[in-house]
């Protein structure tokens, strides 16, 4: 991929260690299920903006926040993924951990159980409108909605992207974290985002409505541009209460969907800082969901590294 010189990429949010483990068929109760089990670094934000790197833009940033415990592998394998690391270490808090559950019997379909940590921490006393020099693009996890430390840097980091014109865009991060939000708090915390990059599942929970489609053009009536996943069906663009694109999925050989919504939004991001169009980024954020899946864990490949904390 060409480097794009269209200025840098900030990305805000969560930096976790992932613990992958892949099983075949349901989980035995009471006793042991086999699986290969991997420990992988991980996180909505920070993997969106490896895959932003490995596509291709030049300069991408992360603010986030982790604990000591692996303070210095994650800010490694940020580093080794191209991506410019503002890790802040929590006091207090260890890193976050999300324990990925993957039944390859069921096309490779997750379950998360999360234990948020340092993640969820992030706070307007990590933020720094320095942050923004040179910046063409925010994007911020949605991940940050659903503490009150993240919700205030979303107001603060927002307002300065504003102040300085930069767009802002937003990936809603989790539909059962949205269940306990709610939509109109969920608009309420978002004003002033120009890009909204849900799921399918994420569109229709925060309308009401059960067609993806009906859903991302409802959302577009809020949000100036929405571009909505939906994994093996491709995405949606949305603009000014209706679809405009219907961008088909490339065919891909599953083997863990962890990540594959955060790959279609870094290579959608990088694609959009080339000077390209809504529907020719798309495009590339499913070319990227394809390569995403087709490997364990939530990032792109990395020449030379182990993996190992």
């Amino acid at each position: 991929m060409t480097r794009g010189a269209g200025g840098a990429l900030l990305v805000v949010g969560d930096v976790v260690t992932d613990v992958v483990a892949r099983h075949r068929g349901p989980l035995a109760s009471g006793t042991d299920t086999a699986a290969a089990i991997r420990l992988l670094p991980g996180g909505a934000g920070a993997n969106v903006a490896c895959w932003a790197a490995h596509h291709g833009c030049a300069d991408v940033r992360l603010l986030g926040r982790v604990g000591a415990d692996t303070a210095a592998w994650h800010e490694r394998e940020l580093a080794a993924s191209g991506v410019r690391p503002r890790l802040v270490v929590d006091p207090d808090a260890p890193t976050g951990t999300v324990v990925c559950l993957v039944d390859t019997a069921s096309a490779a379909e997750r379950t998360f159980l999360t234990d948020s940590g340092a993640s969820l921490r992030l706070e307007p006393g990590d933020w720094s409108d320095a942050l923004l020099d040179g910046v063409a693009r925010l994007h911020l996890s949605g991940y940050l909605l659903f503490s009150g430390s993240g919700r205030a840097l979303v107001r603060v980091a927002v307002a300065a992207a504003r102040a300085r014109g930069v767009p802002v865009s937003l990936d809603p991060a989790s539909a059962g974290f949205l269940t306990s939000l709610g939509m109109d708090r969920f608009l309420a915390l978002t004003e002033g985002v120009d890009v909204l990059l849900p799921s399918r599942d994420e569109a229709c929970l925060l309308t009401g409505l059960p067609d993806p489609a009906d859903a991302a053009a409802k959302l577009s009536r809020v949000f100036p541009l929405v571009v909505a996943k939906r994994g093996a069906d491709g995405a949606l663009v949305a603009r000014s209460g209706a679809v405009s694109a219907r961008v088909p999925a490339l065919p891909a050989e599953l083997r863990d969907t962890t990540g594959a919504g955060d790959a279609f939004t870094g290579a959608f991001l990088a694609t959009l800082l080339t000077g390209a169009d809504a529907e020719a980024a798309a495009t590339e954020g499913c070319r990227a969901g394809a390569l995403a899946v087709a490997r364990v864990g939530g990032r792109p490949p990395v020449r030379g590294a182990d993996g190992d904390p």
